[in-house]
C-alpha cells in the first residue's frame, strides 16, 4: 500500500518533472536529451550478459571508476551499463569510460519506466553506488531476481533520520538488497538500523581511484607559467560560499597570491563570473585565457580538470563546508598531494574529514577570517606546506584497498544467485 500512494503521487507529479526538467534546461540544455530513456525508452540493443552500475552524477561515476574496471577484468563475457541521472555525470562517464561501456540514464522510478528498463537490458545483477534507493526500482528487481548491491554506502546521522521518518516506504527496499558494502563502522550501522542486511564495512572506493597523470603535469604547467606566484584554489564550491571565499581573500590581502575558485556545479559558472564582474575583480576564466600577473582570480570554469587545479594549487579549501551543506570530498586533493582546508560542516564526509584532520593532512577552520588566516600562515610557511603534502599523500595510501574488498562481496552474491 505505502509504494501504492508513492507511485500515485510520482504519476500526479509528472507535469512538475517536466517543468523541473525544462527549468534546468535554461542553463544545461542535455537536460533535454535522450527523455525517453527517462521513461525507459533505450535505443541501444545489448547481445552479451549485462552488469548494471548505477552512478547517480559526477562524484559517484568517479568513485565506480576502479570497480568497473575490476568489474571488466573479472567478467569479460559481459558488457557494463552504466547509468546515471545528470547530463553532467553521463558526460563524466563518457569522459572516463569513452565506449568501454554501455551509458544510458535510469529511469525515473515509475513501474511502467523500470518494467521497460529491465525488459530491454535484462541485466544479471546490479550495483548501486552510495545510497540510490528507489522504492520501485528495487521492487522490479526483485520480482525479476536480479540481486542488487549497494556499495561504498554512506549514510550520516542527518540522512539516516530523513529516512527513518520514511521507514514504511522504504523498508522493503532495503530489506531486498542482497547486500550492502558500507564505508565505515557507523554507515553500517545506520544502513543496518534502516533495515538492511548483509552489511558489511569495505571501504570508500575514492581512495582507489587515481589522479591521472596527464592532469597532474597539466597543473604543473600551468604552476610553471605563473614563474612560483603561490596558490590557492577554493574547490567544489557551492551556492553561497563564494562571497564568503571573497570575504577570506580581502582580509588575506595578498596581491601576490593568486585565487582559484572552481565552483561544483557548471551550470554556476555563469553567475559566479557575474559575482566577480560585479564587485570590480580582476579575474578571467580557465575557457578564455591563462592568468597573468595581473589576474586576482581565475574562475575554473571547466570539467572534468579538478586533478590539474589540485596539482596546481598551493593549499586547497574543498567546498560545501563554510555552510551546513555537508562537506564535499577531500580525498582527490589528497591523492594530489595537496594540502586541504575545510570548514565546519563536513557530515556528508565524516570518517574521511576526521581521518584527514587527525593525518595532518588537513586543517579545519571556521569561517571567513579563520579561512584568511590559515591560508596566510601557510603560504608564509613553507615547511608546514611540505609536511601537510607528505601528511596527504600518507593519508590517501593507508585507506586504498576498498575495490577489492568490495569486488568480492559482489562475486559472493552473484555466486549466491547463480550467476
Amino acid at each position: 500500500m505505502a509504494r501504492w500512494i508513492y507511485t500515485l503521487i510520482f504519476y500526479l507529479a509528472i507535469p512538475l518533472v517536466f517543468l523541473r526538467l525544462l527549468w534546468r534546461a535554461r542553463r544545461q540544455p542535455e537536460y533535454l536529451r535522450h527523455l525517453g530513456e527517462r521513461f525507459g525508452a533505450y535505443p541501444t540493443p545489448t547481445h552479451r550478459p549485462v552488469i548494471w552500475v548505477h552512478a547517480v552524477s559526477v562524484g559517484e561515476t568517479r568513485a565506480a571508476q576502479p570497480l568497473i574496471e575490476a568489474l571488466r577484468q573479472q567478467l569479460p563475457s559481459h558488457d557494463v551499463l552504466l547509468t546515471t541521472m545528470t547530463p553532467t555525470g553521463r558526460a563524466a562517464a563518457r569522459e572516463v569510460f569513452g565506449d568501454s561501456v554501455i551509458q544510458a540514464y535510469l529511469p525515473y522510478d515509475l513501474p511502467f519506466a523500470v518494467n521497460r528498463f529491465f525488459a530491454h537490458f535484462s541485466p544479471d545483477s546490479g550495483v548501486l553506488m552510495e545510497t540510490e534507493i528507489w522504492p520501485n526500482l528495487l521492487a522490479g528487481a526483485q520480482r525479476k531476481k536480479i540481486p542488487v548491491v549497494l556499495v561504498n554506502a554512506r549514510l550520516s546521522a542527518r540522512s539516516a533520520r530523513g529516512y527513518q521518518r520514511l521507514r514504511w516506504l522504504l523498508a522493503p527496499a532495503w530489506e531486498s538488497l542482497r547486500a550492502v558494502a558500507a564505508q565505515t563502522a557507523e554507515d553500517g550501522q545506520r544502513l543496518a538500523m534502516l533495515g538492511a542486511r548483509h552489511v558489511a564495512v569495505c571501504g570508500n572506493l575514492k581512495f582507489d581511484v587515481a589522479p591521472a597523470s596527464e592532469l597532474l603535469a597539466l597543473g604543473q604547467a600551468w604552476r610553471a607559467q605563473l614563474g612560483g606566484r603561490p596558490v590557492w584554489l577554493a574547490a567544489s564550491t557551492r551556492d553561497g560560499e563564494e562571497s564568503l571565499v571573497l570575504a577570506a581573500w580581502r582580509i588575506l590581502d595578498r596581491p601576490d597570491a593568486l585565487l582559484v575558485i572552481v565552483p561544483r556545479h557548471p551550470q554556476r559558472f555563469s553567475g559566479v563570473a557575474g559575482l566577480l564582474a560585479s564587485e570590480g575583480i580582476a579575474f578571467v576564466s580557465r575557457s578564455e585565457q591563462l592568468p597573468d600577473a595581473a589576474t586576482q582570480v581565475w574562475l575554473g570554469d571547466s570539467m572534468g580538470e579538478m586533478a590539474a587545479y589540485y596539482g596546481l594549487a598551493d593549499l586547497a579549501f574543498v567546498g560545501g563546508s563554510l555552510l551546513p551543506l555537508g562537506g564535499q570530498n577531500l580525498i582527490e586533493a589528497a591523492a594530489c598531494a595537496c594540502p586541504v582546508l575545510v570548514g565546519p560542516h563536513t557530515f556528508n564526509f565524516t570518517k574521511a574529514t576526521e581521518d584527514a584532520l587527525t593525518a595532518g593532512a588537513a586543517r579545519r577552520i571556521a569561517d571567513s577570517a579563520a579561512l584568511a588566516q590559515a591560508v596566510g600562515d601557510l603560504l608564509s610557511d613553507r615547511q608546514g606546506l611540505a609536511a601537510m603534502r607528505q601528511a596527504a599523500i600518507g593519508f590517501a595510501a593507508a585507506h586504498r584497498g576498498a575495490t577489492a574488498k568490495t569486488l568480492t562481496l559482489i562475486q559472493r552474491v552473484r555466486r549466491q544467485a547463480g550467476r
